[in-house]
């Protein structure tokens, strides 16, 4: 996979504009796996804001919480890995977020259920 990588590459760097060059060339640019790692997680960060839709009883507070706390700890470690990952650490830190304020809703859901 990865010569055809490398062809592909090869071929689309002739067509690359003279402006995009410096993010092409850039150590954490498309040619490395420090920009696709954060393009596909980005899937995972619209999976856990389109669980904001389900209902609340449905929701797992632990899978959340989970999910929210790797997102905050992947976002300080892209931040101190060579090369400096900005892309997949503001990934990291939009998963954190979208789950914490799933663990706040679901939180809040079950405890207005022990309070009536």
């Amino acid at each position: 996979m990865s010569g055809v990588y490398r062809a592909v590459v090869k071929v689309a760097d002739k067509f690359v504009p003279t402006k995009l060059r410096p993010l092409w060339e850039h150590e954490a640019g498309p040619k490395t796996i420090f920009f696709w790692a954060p393009a596909f997680k980005w899937a995972l960060v619209m999976a856990s804001i389109d669980e904001f839709r389900r209902p609340l009883e449905k929701v797992s507070p632990t899978q959340s919480a989970t999910l929210a706390a790797t997102g905050l700890i992947w976002t300080r470690y892209c931040l101190v890995i060579r090369p400096i990952n900005y892309s997949l650490s503001l990934c990291n830190f939009a998963l954190g977020l979208a789950n914490g304020v799933q663990v706040f809703r679901a939180y809040n859901f079950q405890r207005s259920i022990k309070s009536t």
